[in-house]
């Protein structure tokens, strides 16, 4: 429990280490890193078509929304609010129907891109816990 406090508090005026998440994975380089192996892992396993059908938008611009989503998610520069206001991700998606099975194909493609793209094993992991929290609230089914 430790680590997830250490790597998901924001960092203040008096710390000399980083502190955030996005900070300990690598910054900009490792989310956008995310981002795009989360696509890319979309586009390429046939076991994924259903999660790939819901997006109806450019795959490009998906992945550029998912990696500003997630610089500030993860305690790093909030591009997603600063372009398009708070997230309110279960609104955004309710168009979308997310069963349990969405959500773990989703899963699994954010599970592949952690693992292409966050070294530390430990950090990979408690990213990897909160964020299973955040796709099971966005079931709405």
């Amino acid at each position: 429990m430790q680590i997830l406090k250490r790597i998901f508090s924001k960092p203040t005026t008096t710390q000399t280490k980083p502190s955030n998440a996005y900070t300990y994975i690598g910054g900009q380089t490792t989310v956008a890193a995310i981002a795009h192996h989360f696509y890319k892992n979309m586009q390429s396993d046939p076991q994924l078509e259903k999660l790939l059908m819901v997006h109806k938008m450019p795959l490009d611009i998906a992945e550029q929304r998912l990696f500003e989503f997630l610089s500030g998610w993860l305690g790093g520069p909030p591009l997603f609010e600063q372009q398009y206001g708070h997230p309110m991700l279960r609104k955004r998606h309710l168009h979308v129907a997310i069963d349990e099975e969405l959500r773990d194909q989703w899963l699994c493609c954010m599970d592949y891109a952690l693992a292409q793209s966050v070294t530390d094993s430990e950090h990979r992991q408690v990213i990897r816990d909160a964020i299973a929290k955040l796709a099971d609230h966005m079931r709405n089914q």
